[in-house]
């Protein structure tokens, strides 16, 4: 029987903007309760919450840092107290080498946030170990709910769409914890893939190009990243399709990464050729490069 969201739960981290809350929205559309899991909610998101607060399906906000895994875990718990149970996680809430958590600007570095003895990187515990923890969470919920009904199976299949990106096959001086992040993502959502033969429990990613999403507009750091006239940018809305393919199509199994550009495509596990160029390039970067090497060429860089 094909796979359909239709009356089933949701908990997407990030759904408070951009891809999280138009892959949010999209699910409401579709018949599913949706709790949104993210700091804080942008005022369109907001607007779903009250749209969605008291009509089947319903969405919830529920406040959460996801670097704080005392605080996902209570994301879950509340998913099970709003909705009796959970069927689909989405781990999308992500950031993009923003200057408070960058390479170019050490611990240390007025600008990051990352303090010298804090021994982490904050953009790889929001990139890297929330989605991964998250999926464990999601797996132990899958599998132990409070109604033994509920447990995934072949007949009574879970699914996690994580959130990766086409630098999960590339490479890049500006912006390496970035890509390192991603890289990260792309394999742990391969190593998952057995999971659906064996437990019922899908895991697979969306791997976007370039998305013009509110932080473009709203942060200064990333708006100088933009050119329209030259740049290939995709909506949220675009994605938030993909990662529905992810979930319904019985042709996207797990350990699939499908990467979404104009011209999606399921990224082979082996001899991949790589996404098309056009689809890849910011033209901006030289600006970009120019800021790594005046960080390098400060005496000191990298001393705390």
């Amino acid at each position: 029987m094909p796979y359909s969201v239709n009356g089933k739960r949701a908990l997407i981290t990030g759904g408070g903007s951009g891809i999280g809350l138009a892959f949010t929205t999209l699910l409401l559309s579709k018949g599913c309760n949706v709790l949104i899991v993210d700091l804080a909610l942008r005022p369109e998101a907001q607007a779903v919450v009250d749209a969605h607060s008291t009509t089947t399906p319903r969405a919830v906000f529920h406040k959460t840092d996801v670097t704080v895994w005392s605080d996902l875990q209570s994301a879950f718990d509340r998913c099970n107290q709003e909705f009796g149970g959970l069927d689909i996680v989405g781990p999308g809430a992500g950031v993009f080498e923003p200057p408070w958590s960058n390479f170019w600007y050490p611990p240390g570095h007025a600008l990051s946030k990352d303090a010298p003895d804090s021994n982490a990187y904050k953009q790889l515990e929001i990139n890297v170990t929330h989605p991964i923890r998250a999926t464990q969470m999601a797996i132990a919920a899958f599998l132990n709910p409070a109604n033994s009904e509920d447990k995934a199976s072949a007949q009574n299949p879970k699914r996690v769409v994580l959130t990766s990106s086409i630098a999960g096959q590339a490479f890049g001086l500006a912006f390496p914890i970035y890509f390192a992040s991603k890289h990260a993502i792309s394999g742990f959502t391969r190593s998952l893939g057995d999971l659906e033969g064996s437990l019922g429990i899908r895991v697979n990613a969306v791997a976007p190009g370039g998305v013009y999403t509110p932080m473009y507009t709203t942060e200064p750091h990333k708006g100088r990243l933009v050119d329209f006239e030259k740049d290939m940018w995709l909506t949220a809305e675009e994605v938030a399709i993909q990662m529905m393919r992810l979930l319904e199509d019985d042709d996207l199994p797990g350990g699939t990464i499908l990467e979404v550009t104009k011209e999606p495509r399921v990224v082979p596990a082996w001899n991949n050729p790589g996404p098309k160029p056009e689809h890849t390039t910011i033209s901006t970067m030289d600006v970009v490069m120019d800021e790594v090497y005046n960080e390098l060429a400060k005496p000191g860089w990298g001393k705390v």
